[in-house]
């Protein structure tokens, strides 16, 4: 009998075991009486059944690779282990207010935060692995769906966008270790189908619309410390390592937005949508006024000779400007449309995600940044960088590069047939599905060097080939 199919018996046996040691008097206090019933319902046993198989594949790879993998993939274990107790829980609540919420979501918060600790401080040899993991469990918070007004994307949207984030590592893992160390690959790709299609396709099939809480379960009493005196600041994201910057000045909503409110112990307080008087269009204080603020106070002046202050901004409702964002990780653009153009200036050691389909997008003097994008009608432009990771998941029918130094493209099938144009630039490689649709990206470096041969009354251009001796 296959060894897997034995673990998953294994583990029913064992559950059930546990629910009949459960059957006490006890259990009727505090609205209890169903929590086997709860246990055995369907969405709880399939959420079961998809541990076993999708986390558990990945534990196995993990356990062949060990060190800083492994402690991670076990924080990805026990997330999934905290949610399916969420949902057990779940069939026997009512539905919570924000602050009940809160209570409620607290202890997957708190593995979420314990494995994005680990992709702090200095760098380890495994940052994409860790990066790719921590990112990847912002795909839990679809519990929190309470409706159409509460700033998330419906449970089966989330998923999928979170593991978008979390992709961009986990293509890193792919590239880096395909022809290096077959189990690292095999650790990214059974992370992926962890998320898609399984976390997803389980959302499908029970909590398409959210959560089902019970009519008639017991109420969760948010405790004590976690019931606010007063509104606090809006935090950073999870996935940030600046956690001490406020975040307010990011005109997003959503995935991100839910989460920096998890930690800060309330939930979709501090959503933030972009109004009318936060458009560049009608701030006051973008006036003249600010070339005499800069004399009186030359600190802050020499502060920002160098970068000039950071910008995340919709302006004139048609450009959205993204400039000098420092070591940020967690940026987000998803409230744009096809006739928005996206302007990314000065960043150095940042991620942008563009959720939307936009015009164009333009990626100007940028040092080590990531940008993943869905559609652009126009075109992407890379000028002036030195860097840059680029990940087209949709349709893109032009892409340049100017003046750029180092670059990679990593291209979907729908985006196979765009134009990619070079000038003054070198080590730009090119990454492309394989034939398999679970196989390996394959990678092509553009050539920077040519060779030019007058003949017949003209030059003839050809790319220069190397050959070892």
């Amino acid at each position: 009998m296959d060894e897997k199919l034995i673990q998953r018996l294994e583990s029913a046996v064992l559950r059930l075991e546990s629910l009949s040691s459960g059957l006490h008097p006890s259990a009727s206090q505090s609205g209890g009486a169903h929590a086997p019933d709860a246990a055995l319902d369907p969405s709880v046993v399939a959420f079961a059944d998809l541990i076993d198989q999708y986390v558990g594949r990945v534990s196995g790879a993990a356990e062949v690779i060990g060190g800083q993998v492994l402690g991670v993939t076990k924080l990805v274990q026990e997330a999934f282990n905290v949610q399916k107790e969420l949902l057990i829980k779940l069939k026997q609540t009512q539905k919570p207010n924000l602050a009940g919420l809160s209570e409620f979501l607290k202890p997957l918060n708190e593995v979420i935060t314990k494995a994005t600790k680990l992709t702090e401080g200095r760098r380890s040899d495994f940052f994409n692995h860790l990066k790719a993991a921590a990112d990847s469990l912002s795909a839990l918070a679809w519990i929190a769906y309470t409706g159409k007004d509460c700033g998330m994307s419906m449970p089966i949207a989330h998923v999928e966008e979170s593991w978008q984030m979390a992709e961009f590592y986990s293509n890193k893992v792919l590239v880096e270790y395909r022809n290096k160390d077959p189990n690292h690959v095999e650790w990214a790709k059974a992370l992926k189908e962890l998320y898609l299609p399984g976390l997803r396709d389980y959302v499908k099939s029970f909590h398409p619309l959210g959560p089902v809480w019970s009519p008639t379960g017991k109420i969760i009493a948010p405790s004590k410390a976690s019931a606010p005196a007063a509104p606090p600041p809006p935090p950073a994201s999870l996935f940030s390592s600046e956690s001490s910057q406020a975040s307010s000045s990011k005109p997003k909503e959503g995935m991100s937005a839910v989460f920096q409110q998890i930690s800060s112990g309330n939930v979709t307080s501090g959503l933030k949508k972009v109004t009318n008087d936060m458009k560049t269009k009608n701030r006051t204080d973008r006036t003249g006024v600010v070339g005499a603020i800069e004399k009186e106070t030359p600190a802050s002046s020499r502060v920002f000779s160098k970068a000039g202050p950071p910008k995340f901004e919709l302006q004139m409702g048609r450009k959205w400007v993204v400039e000098n964002q420092i070591e940020k990780k967690d940026l987000v653009i998803e409230d744009c449309d096809s006739k928005q153009s996206v302007y990314i200036y000065g960043c150095k050691n940042s991620v942008l995600q563009i959720l939307g389909k936009v015009n164009n997008i333009t990626i100007d003097k940028c040092t080590k940044i990531g940008v993943v994008f869905k559609d652009v009608v126009a075109a992407c432009e890379i000028v002036n960088s030195n860097g840059v990771e680029v990940q087209c998941q949709g349709a893109a029918p032009t892409i340049s590069v100017d003046n750029t130094s180092g670059c990679q493209l990593y291209l979907s099938k729908d985006s196979l047939e765009a134009s990619i144009s070079t000038a003054k630039s070198s080590e730009i490689n090119v990454l492309v599905p394989g034939a398999d649709p679970d196989g390996d990206w394959v990678e092509h470096s553009l050539p920077q060097q040519y060779i030019h041969l007058f003949k017949n009354e003209h030059f003839e251009t050809t790319p220069a080939a190397h050959s070892g001796g």
